[in-house]
């Protein structure tokens, strides 16, 4: 229902955005002020404003898919056409109040023209470095000490990624990328912290493929992986779910399906013995268990069973209850879901809601990474961070 509420406001930015550029049009040429030159600007403008909406309410196609392309890179341009005229106006507030500037050249249509001109070379340069910058994985390393001893066993190489978001953003080519990076880092395990999926199964550009792809990662334990909020088959409108009552959220069994075919073994709030020596254990998502799961185990509940003299890896998607993991002797928590908030001035407010926000952060014994992850959500492009896989090596003393 929050869309609902919003779609007052995001007419009123786009009403706002559009009565500027046609000012600035105008004062560029008088051409853009005659007749068919403003009718195809409107036309465009309302294609580029509507397309998310179009697409969510078109069925599954080839139209859908494209509009809803469409309306991930226009969230993205849309953010910093409202940033860049933000800082604008306020340039604009601080300058009609100066006595050293010429206020009719402030006033003038030159200086609307230089004006708009320099806003939109800094909203194309912004957004194009922010779609550039998304499809270039980096790898990240960590380095942590485990004060358990493991027979026959000094060192473990873990490599964690998340959120990748299969669908409408992310596909085979970017996986193919992630997968090649991941089989760099020589890995004794892969985990996958959830949000594999982008809501929608049939948005994927290729699912054989993708599985093909995903099935060419290489480590000597396996490939294991929880479910993230957004590995549930409901529909998204502008980050937006309408997916009804929560017990009704589960995933596509076409899902769990190409994830099998993938070889990736997927964890349902249960602990795997790897080698004898270490535990992974993966956490359904605390917002969307799914699979008629509606009350996850406790952090006490978790270990209890557990032998606690074997290092103990815990897999989840948010990174929640720190410290409750940390007290019940977990010795490793590896997470994804902030995407270390995926465009600037998002990187900054995820540090008001997440003690670990992204990267590393230690309580007490207890180790937590947490990886801003491979793909993207919602708005095509990263701006002010960076995706990843998270290569951590793991000394056992």
């Amino acid at each position: 229902m929050a869309a609902v509420y919003l779609a007052p406001l995001y007419l009123l930015v786009n009403y706002y955005i559009f009565r500027r550029l046609i000012r600035w049009l105008g004062a560029i040429s008088p051409f853009f002020k005659k007749r068919w030159p403003l009718a195809l600007i409107i036309v465009v403008y309302l294609f580029l404003a509507c397309a998310m909406l179009a697409g969510f309410l078109l069925p599954h196609s080839r139209a859908e898919w494209f509009l809803k392309q469409i309306g991930n890179y226009w969230l993205g341009v849309l953010l910093y056409t409202i940033l860049t005229l933000a800082v604008a106006e306020l340039l604009r507030f601080l300058l009609k109040r100066s006595r050293h500037i010429n206020q009719n050249k402030l006033q003038s249509t030159e200086a609307l023209a230089w004006t708009g001109s320099i806003c939109l070379c800094v909203i194309l340069l912004i957004s194009s470095w922010g779609v550039i910058n998304a499809r270039n994985i980096h790898v990240t390393k960590y380095d942590v000490t485990i004060h358990k001893s493991v027979d026959k066993m000094d060192t473990l190489k873990v490599v964690l990624t998340a959120d990748l978001h299969l669908g409408y953003n992310t596909g085979c080519r970017q996986m193919k990328q992630m997968v090649e990076k991941i089989n760099a880092q020589e890995p004794d395990i892969v985990v996958i912290a959830g949000d594999i999926f982008d809501n929608q199964y049939d948005a994927l550009d290729d699912p054989q493929k993708l599985a093909s792809i995903l099935r060419g990662i290489k480590s000597r334990y396996g490939v294991y992986a929880v479910l993230g909020n957004h590995d549930v088959d409901e529909k998204i409108l502008a980050g937006f779910t309408f997916s009804g009552k929560k017990e009704e959220q589960v995933s596509d069994p076409r899902m769990d399906a190409l994830l099998k075919e993938a070889d990736i073994t997927l964890l349902r709030d249960e602990a795997v013995l790897i080698h004898d020596s270490f535990y992974i254990y993966g956490r359904p998502d605390a917002s969307r268990p799914g699979r008629g799961i509606t009350t996850r185990k406790t952090p006490q509940e978790i270990t209890a069973a557990l032998d606690k003299s074997k290092p103990i890896l815990v897999l989840d998607h948010q990174p929640r209850q720190l410290q409750e993991l940390a007290d019940a002797g977990v010795d490793l928590d590896l997470c994804g879901h902030t995407h270390d908030g995926q465009v600037f001035p998002g990187n900054l407010v995820v540090r008001l809601f997440w003690e670990n926000p992204c990267g590393y952060l230690q309580k007490g014994q207890m180790h937590s990474i947490v990886t801003a992850g491979a793909g993207v959500f919602g708005p095509n492009m990263r701006v002010g961070t960076k995706a990843e896989i998270c290569s951590i090596t793991v000394h056992f003393e």
